[in-house]
């Protein structure tokens, strides 16, 4: 019980920390507004559709609901971090502001996700099928 108290208090102090960061800033209320828009994200998008697939893969019958979840959650975070040089308007003056391919390079962590979770669902079927068979 202790832990958790110490954790909790880490935690608030960490937010103290950051409010005391943001209200020192010159424009807070665009910080506020772009953490704002994240929980909104999160919670109108990425949550929403975390449950529809866990939903649907439960009424296919399928017993590896965790994994395409676990995927879905890894995509949606990498993606709501990865908005502010996606969203960028054109170029920059300074090329080595943002020097990357930022849309090549996420949509290949997004097909590196879905591989790997496919690669992970396959073998947890094919163990589960070993198992199985080992059992007759």
């Amino acid at each position: 019980m202790g832990f958790r108290y110490a954790v909790g208090g880490f935690g608030l102090a960490v937010m103290a920390f950051g409010g005391f960061l943001l209200v020192r800033e010159p424009e807070p209320w665009r910080i506020a507004l772009w953490l704002a828009g994240g929980v909104l994200v999160h919670d109108g998008l990425i949550a929403p559709l975390v449950i529809a697939v866990g939903a649907l893969c439960a009424a296919a019958g399928l017993r590896l609901r965790g994994v395409p979840r676990a995927a879905l959650v890894v995509a949606g975070c990498l993606t709501v971090i990865a908005l502010p040089p996606l969203l960028r308007p054109g170029g920059v003056a300074n090329a080595s502001v943002l020097p990357l391919d930022y849309p090549r390079n996420w949509l290949l962590a997004m097909a590196s996700i879905g591989v790997l979770a496919g690669a992970r669902a396959w073998a947890r079927a094919r163990a589960r099928r070993r198992r199985a068979a080992l059992r007759r």
